[in-house]
């Protein structure tokens, strides 16, 4: 089956200042912003603003990978250690399988700007043949985490069978290796 040509990937913020009124969700803009940096394939991004509810996480979750057919779902707030703070739970609910090396991976990036960065339960997984990431909060750290990991997303996608993502190599190089 050949993949469609328009990647769709999700972005969902978990608040509960969302639920509360009126919110500007700035992180969820910074990971549109840094995906329209990064990408030059055609991609639509599916938004959604969710409160700190596993249950609303989850269904989330299944939604943008089952119904809306997204590759790739990123995922902004509820990684740290506070009670409510659920996301990296209910992603690996939803995952069939974990992949650890991206949450190592941000978390020692992290660890070089501020030490709390150990208190980050960011993780990752594949549901079906899409691929979930649990990214921190804070628009900064969104950055650092994304610069660390991206150039792994596009052949993870691949090995999926997913669309192929085109980079601006100038700002992020994907990883790919040679045939």
């Amino acid at each position: 089956m050949k993949a469609e040509t328009t990647a769709r990937i999700g972005i969902v913020t978990v608040s509960d200042r969302a639920s509360a009124g009126v919110y500007e969700d700035i992180s969820g803009k910074a990971i549109e912003d840094t995906l329209k940096e990064y990408l030059t394939s055609p991609w639509q991004a599916y938004y959604r603003l969710i409160p700190d509810e596993k249950d609303v996480i989850e269904a989330t979750l299944r939604e943008l990978v089952d119904d809306e057919n997204c590759c790739l779902v990123v995922t902004t707030g509820g990684t740290g250690p506070a009670e409510r703070d659920v996301t990296p739970e209910a992603t690996e609910a939803v995952c069939d399988r974990m992949m650890p090396g991206f949450g190592e991976l941000m978390r020692a990036e992290s660890l070089k700007y501020v030490p709390t960065a150990i208190l980050s339960r960011q993780t990752a997984g594949l549901r079906g043949s899409s691929l979930i990431v649990n990214l921190p909060g804070k628009p900064k750290a969104i950055r650092q985490c994304l610069d660390a990991v991206f150039p792994a997303i596009p052949y993870c996608i691949d090995l999926m069978n997913g669309p192929y993502l085109e980079c601006n190599e100038t700002v992020i190089k994907p990883f790919r290796p040679k045939k």
